[in-house]
């Protein structure tokens, strides 16, 4: 059975951000998300060789945790309730989040994000801003489980 692989990439999660166009008229990735892209996988890099893990080639499962910086503005009392979990942050969107993960992890972790089968993900506020990402393969049935016909049905 293959073991999970779990990154941790300490700081505050960065969304992604759509490819804009300069002065000039070219086209330009931001850095601070180039930057994200390229830190993640080279966490990735170093977990997977750390555990031994190769890239999965089977269905997979992602379970992503980013955990947001709290604002220094906030009173006491809010900054007590967003590590609670009572308050929840709004920017950035999750699914940007999620896009620039999946986006960096595809043909490193996994073969190919079509393999991604399960999805979860969550944000919320921490005192130790991260971004955690969790691939897991998917269980097969075993072969004798399946329902087969046999030939001369």
């Amino acid at each position: 059975m293959t073991r999970p692989l779990t990154i941790i990439l300490m700081g505050a999660p960065t969304a992604y951000a759509r490819t804009r166009l300069s002065r000039s008229g070219h086209l330009f990735t931001p850095s601070p998300q180039r930057n994200a892209a390229a830190a993640l996988r080279m966490a990735a890099q170093a977990e997977m060789k750390a555990a031994g893990i190769s890239t999965y080639v089977e269905p997979v499962s992602l379970v992503l945790r980013a955990e947001l910086p709290i604002p220094a503005s906030w009173s006491k009392k809010k900054r007590a309730a967003a590590v609670l979990g009572l308050v929840r942050p709004g920017r950035p969107d999750l699914d940007n989040i999620v896009k620039l993960a999946l986006d960096a992890l595809n043909h490193l972790a996994f073969a190919d994000d079509a393999l991604i089968c399960e999805l979860r993900a969550e944000k919320r506020y921490s005192l130790e801003p991260k971004l955690t990402v969790t691939v897991r393969p998917l269980l097969r049935p075993a072969d004798a489980e399946l329902p087969l016909r046999s030939a001369a049905e």
